[in-house]
């Protein structure tokens, strides 16, 4: 009976089984082999324990770091590349009276394309239809990769929502018509208002020859098939009243298709002065002019 004070476990000594009486033998052995040794290590190391001091016990271990890594450093951050992209940053605000110049960079290269041109066109007349009193385009350029508008809104919430919903509804477009899949803006839209006569009369120049200046070969005279320069009334070579419109100095690979989606010039009206009048004041617009920047 004095083994069953050390047993960890209860078995029952009246049976007859071998299993049984082998178990129960060999957690007895056990249990007095452990306390043995438990025994015999304190009694042999009581007289030669090493006090630590309490000041040596709470204090903190440093980790030496290497100073080549982490931290402010020269040259550190991402590295830019061959395209600076539109910082994160905040908008600056709107006024009603500022038209904006905006752009739009692609990740295709086929916007010029005679399948995704009108596909571009009929969004931009889309957006500018849908809420022309909030948001309008009144001229825009379609290169290779990127778009050059001039839009006007009322506000800097409504230039914001106007410029957001007409990048979904072209790149929405343009990747149901390649069927295509993923991002199709490169970048944030980058957007400069326009505060003077001057700079609205470059701005216009820009957008409208913009071709010309990232043409390989000189072009002839006339006027770019993807722009919206055909409705243009400020040419000097070409004046409204003449009623006789430029030419393209390159023709037109599309056909119209539908007559209720195709623009006019009522469509890109613009309703502020600096778009409407104020830029005249520095002479029309020569078909041989070439963007500045």
């Amino acid at each position: 009976m004095r083994l069953r004070q050390h047993v960890p476990f209860s078995i029952d000594p009246s049976s007859d089984s071998h299993y049984n009486v082998a178990q129960f033998k060999m957690g007895a052995n056990r249990t007095d082999r452990s306390s043995r040794l438990r025994g015999r290590r304190a009694g042999a190391g009581a007289g030669n324990v090493r006090r630590i001091p309490a000041a040596a016990r709470n204090r903190q271990l440093e980790l030496p770091f290497p100073a080549t890594w982490g931290g402010a450093r020269a040259n550190a951050g991402r590295k830019p590349g061959p395209q600076r992209s539109v910082p994160h940053r905040a908008r600056p605000k709107h006024r009603a009276w500022q038209p904006a110049h905006v752009t739009l960079r692609a990740r295709i290269t086929q916007l010029r394309s005679q399948f995704v041109f009108p596909t571009i066109q009929l969004a931009l007349l889309r957006a500018t239809r849908r809420a022309s009193e909030q948001f309008r385009v009144v001229h825009f350029s379609v290169q290779h990769n990127h778009v050059h508008l001039l839009v006007e809104a009322s506000d800097r919430r409504a230039l914001s929502s106007g410029v957001s919903g007409l990048a979904i509804r072209i790149a929405r477009y343009v990747n149901d018509l390649l069927s295509r899949r993923g991002r199709f803006w490169a970048e944030r839209w980058h957007g400069r208002a326009l505060n003077t006569p001057l700079e609205m009369r470059q701005a216009i120049v820009y957008v409208l020859m913009n071709a010309r200046k990232h043409a390989r070969v000189p072009l002839r005279a006339g006027v770019d098939p993807c722009s919206s320069a055909r409705w243009f009334d400020g040419w000097r070579d070409f004046p409204a009243e003449s009623g006789v419109a430029p030419p393209f100095f390159e023709p037109r690979r599309w056909r119209d298709s539908d007559p209720n989606e195709q623009p006019t010039c009522d469509d890109f009206a613009s309703r502020t002065w600096l778009c409407r009048v104020g830029w005249r004041r520095h002479g029309l617009i020569a078909m041989s002019e070439m963007p500045k920047h």
